[in-house]
């Protein structure tokens, strides 16, 4: 396994917030979001890619994940709150700009990084996770009403129910959870719409025998995520979901405009997140670069990361050489 760095223990936003660092302080800063249910450990194969490359490379267990806190109540992991923890981080740590990355939820912190904190953002990739502008009902239940009660996220607004299913076997749940090679979005798109409704947890408490793909994560692997999530639970995570309602009236006001460089990192068999959902991003991205990683899954940067960080690189030298001295003129 690869090695991965002590974490610092950085005071921001009201909260201590776990942060793994890699290369040189004087490099570009980069700084690497984490979706669920993952941890930075998610970002092990990047870290030293982009050290080695001479960027100063921060990955954090973002708030309610890890060794970072996770305040009680579910609005204190709203996206002024998960963006107010990035950009408290910069400052902590003196820092005037970073390229922020973001994959599955981290990916809609970064992308939201532009609109609730622009002076701290020197460009953005996404990994999977589109810029997605403001929905014209409240996204929960614009799903409930498409996909029923049982879409997990949906599922996941029932106060402690799938903290507590997710939680009653965290080996089984990562066992569900990581794996690749499920199915391609070809055959996805031919089953039945009944069939492509979500239903996830239902899924995670079915018979294992039936679950598709292969365990993505070798045993040493496997024991970080297991051993964390069963020391800390799955709720901080899960509080994400709680808000996004609370997201979508809090970006009432704000204009759905990312104005810095930015790159699009698309899985070609994420079904959840599909690369169809990035047509049209250029209206609301002026300045964006597009990827598709082939024959890869929802976990992009764990299942192909040679891909990933050859796609991330070429775009950061390209737009962020990674010893650029004067940081606030980006």
């Amino acid at each position: 396994m690869i090695a991965f760095p002590t974490p610092k223990m950085v005071r921001t936003n009201g909260i201590d917030m776990a942060v793994y660092e890699a290369g040189s302080k004087d490099g570009f800063p980069v700084v690497l979001c984490h979706g669920f249910p993952e941890l930075a450990f998610s970002w092990r194969h990047q870290l030293p890619a982009l050290a080695a490359a001479g960027y100063r490379a921060m990955a954090p267990d973002q708030r309610g994940y890890g060794r970072t806190s996770r305040p009680a109540g579910v609005p204190a992991y709203d996206m002024a709150h998960l963006t107010g923890d990035l950009a408290g981080l910069l400052e902590a740590l003196d820092i005037d700009k970073a390229v922020f990355i973001g994959h599955d939820w981290g990916g809609s912190v970064v992308w939201s990084m532009p609109l609730y904190c622009p002076s701290v953002v020197a460009g953005v990739i996404g990994v999977n996770t589109p810029f997605m502008p403001r929905a014209p009902a409240d996204p929960i239940a614009i799903m409930r009403a498409h996909m029923g009660e049982n879409m997990y996220i949906v599922f996941f607004q029932r106060p402690g129910e799938a903290d507590a299913i997710l939680a009653s076997d965290v080996d089984k749940t990562f066992r569900f959870f990581m794996r690749k090679n499920v199915m391609t979005a070809k055959d996805w798109a031919m089953l039945p719409s009944e069939a492509r409704n979500l239903q996830l947890v239902q899924a995670l408490q079915s018979d294992e025998n039936w679950w598709r793909g292969e365990m993505l994560l070798d045993a040493e692997e496997m024991k970080v995520f297991v051993d964390t999530y069963t020391h800390t639970g799955f709720t901080g995570g899960i509080n994400w979901y709680r808000n996004i309602t609370r997201n979508w009236q809090l970006s009432e006001k704000l204009e759905p405009r990312v104005n810095v460089p930015a790159l699009m990192i698309s899985a070609e068999d994420d079904v959840v997140l599909a690369p169809s959902l990035t047509e049209g991003m250029e209206r609301y991205v002026p300045d964006l670069e597009k990827v598709l990683i082939r024959n890869c899954g929802h976990w992009t940067q764990q299942e192909k990361p040679e891909e990933t960080n050859a796609a991330m690189l070429g775009w950061l030298k390209r737009r962020f050489p990674p010893f650029f001295a004067n940081v606030a003129s980006q």
